[in-house]
């Protein structure tokens, strides 16, 4: 009979072992733990503690008693009303009156027949709560647990061992050793999972720091990176909690949603390649600074010539002085008005009338006079873009102009193939940059050009590209995917792959529409003002009728109200007001 309770021992230690090494939940470890144990050896009750990081306490974690019905900690939700055990007294000395402190300071196994009749270690705690509850605390087993570098990573205390007549019994040598070795498994994969989750903590931080930093580049993103993933898990989480419809199968494990927290947090890290200036690019002529200033000069100059060809020729008396007058305030006027308009042009807008480029193109044939060489106080790089003067000045020069060494090409070879081979849909241009005055007042929408377009949306290229760089593990394979897809377009219109629907992850679908809806509601962006929570969710209303964004999933967000809850939490109250939601929704079927 021994030799068959000894090999089912051996067979349970094996078994809790496996399990143990598999167990990824640290509540459900820590029961396991002191449930196995309990098991090896019929113990009625039992104590997990966990050391502090400072390594100067030991923390409840889980007590069980079967006699009492008593679980707290771990998965029961019930917390343990005791404060940690103290492993040092307030003079630093250390504390040795406690069978677990004593215990964790030794590194050694204790174990007790009676502790009623024990005097090395005061139990006056364990007799006090015996007293109030009618129990008998008698025979202890108290355990270290260590990892393999020696570190304490806690204690295991079993109380009462009991026979097959279930009479409390002293715990026996030959059980001692067994729950040694499982202290030792366990102290291993509680010593591993506190290092994955260290890990994973580490990472969760770097992605903060990344996101951080990106909406830190400029104060009108400032919060995109942290608002987006908000948006993300939200309908997340409502496609979850569906029970019906086109979502009711649809559910995330522990992994994924780690996997979708690590994607929405790194859905923009391509950002920290795309120049602030054209983030923040707020007017036509912005580079790091607005050259309106520059264009404003030459037309104060020019009049400045034209006041000063009046009093030339007042001085020359060639012409009537109410000729040179009149000329003078007609040049002056014009020159006003071609400002404002060019100032106007700058401004940027949803559509440029092709009058109004013919207009700007007649201004720009303007001139002045520049008497300065404008090679001076040039850095090395714009001296290779600039060629040298063929004569010196003065040089009579137009009002606005498209000059050569406006274009900036691009630093090093753009490899075209590699974004072919990518399956990208955007490709870089011939020049990295276009300055030119008139080509940038000349945009028909917005304040952006196409080189500038294409910087702007390069930042999902070079997200896909980092993120594939990664080697990440194989349950955050998909973190690129999901990422990288917040651009695309159900009808296979977006970028930078054109995917479709039926192409896309529901993940992936979900960060297209967070995103969207951050954008069009965020209040720190320098071209737009926050548009309205209605104006919002309306327009986002004809994207999916439009097949840009996924209907079923736009449904989602509407019923489930995560709009509200955003809305709620981030939006401005004169953002928020009245929505017709049965207006919005779309028809189904």
């Amino acid at each position: 009979m021994a030799l068959v309770q000894k090999e089912q021992r051996y067979r349970v230690l094996i078994e809790l072992g496996i399990a143990l090494s598999a167990e990824r939940n640290h509540n459900r470890l820590m029961e396991k733990i002191l449930q196995g144990a309990k098991g090896m050896c019929n113990a009625d009750g039992g104590t997990l503690y966990l050391a502090t990081e400072a390594q100067d306490a030991l923390r409840f974690e889980i007590m069980l008693n079967d006699s009492l019905n008593i679980a707290m900690g771990g998965t029961t939700g019930k917390a343990i009303p005791f404060p940690p055990l103290k492993l040092y007294d307030e003079d630093g000395a250390p504390n040795h009156r406690n069978v677990s402190s004593h215990c964790a300071l030794t590194g050694t196994t204790i174990t007790i027949a009676d502790a009623y009749h024990v005097d090395s270690f005061d139990f006056s705690g364990t007799k006090a709560f015996d007293q109030s509850t009618g129990y008998r605390s008698q025979s202890f087993l108290t355990v270290p647990l260590k990892n393999y570098e020696g570190e304490l990573i806690g204690v295991l205390q079993l109380i009462n061992a009991r026979d097959d007549a279930n009479q409390v019994i002293a715990f026996g040598d030959d059980i001692v050793p067994l729950i040694e070795a499982l202290a030792s498994q366990a102290a291993v994969a509680l010593d591993n999972q506190r290092l994955i989750e260290a890990q994973r903590t580490l990472f969760k931080s770097f992605i903060s720091v990344i996101a951080g930093s990106i909406d830190a580049k400029s104060p009108y993103t400032g919060g995109h990176c942290h608002r987006v993933p908000s948006v993300t898990f939200m309908l997340a989480r409502a496609a979850c909690d569906a029970t019906e419809g086109p979502f009711a199968d649809f559910s995330l494990t522990e992994d994924e949603w780690y996997e979708l927290e690590i994607a929405a947090g790194l859905h923009d890290c391509g950002k920290v390649t795309t120049p602030e200036y054209i983030v923040d690019k707020a007017t036509k002529l912005e580079t790091i600074y607005n050259r309106i200033h520059e264009v404003r000069m030459r037309f104060e100059v020019a009049k400045r010539d034209a006041v000063i060809a009046c009093l030339e020729g007042l001085l020359a008396g060639t012409e009537a002085a109410e000729v040179l007058t009149r000329r003078r305030d007609e040049t002056l006027a014009r020159l006003d008005a071609d400002f404002a308009f060019v100032a106007e042009c700058n401004v940027g807008g949803e559509f440029m009338a092709p009058e109004k480029v013919e207009r700007l193109k007649a201004i720009a044939a303007g001139t002045w006079t520049r008497t300065l060489d404008d090679r001076l106080g040039l850095s090395i790089d714009e001296l290779r873009r600039r060629p040298a003067e063929p004569t010196p000045p003065p040089a009579l020069e137009s009002l606005l102009a498209d000059q050569p060494w406006h274009k900036i090409p691009h630093e090093t070879p753009v490899d075209v193939a590699r974004y072919e081979a990518e399956g990208f849909k955007i490709l870089p241009l011939e020049n990295r940059y276009d300055l030119g005055e008139i080509y940038n007042l000349c945009i028909g929408r917005g304040t952006l050009t196409a080189e500038d377009r294409f910087k702007i949306n390069d930042h999902i290229v070079q997200t896909i590209l980092m993120l594939k760089a990664l080697p990440f593990p194989r349950n955050l394979s998909r973190v690129a995917e999901w990422a990288g897809g917040h651009h695309e377009k159900m009808d296979g219109t977006g970028y930078p792959r054109g995917l479709t629907r039926e192409q896309m992850s529901l993940p992936a679908r979900m960060m297209a529409i967070a995103d969207i809806f951050e954008a069009l509601t965020a209040a720190d962006r320098p071209y737009k003002k926050p548009k309205t929570l209605s104006e919002s969710l309306k327009i986002m209303s004809f994207m999916a009728k439009d097949q840009h964004i996924d209907p079923d999933l736009w449904r989602l967000f509407l019923t489930s109200e995560v709009w509200q809850r955003y809305a709620d939490e981030y939006l401005r109250p004169e953002q928020v007001d009245s929505v017709d939601l049965a207006a919005l929704l779309p028809a189904t079927g």
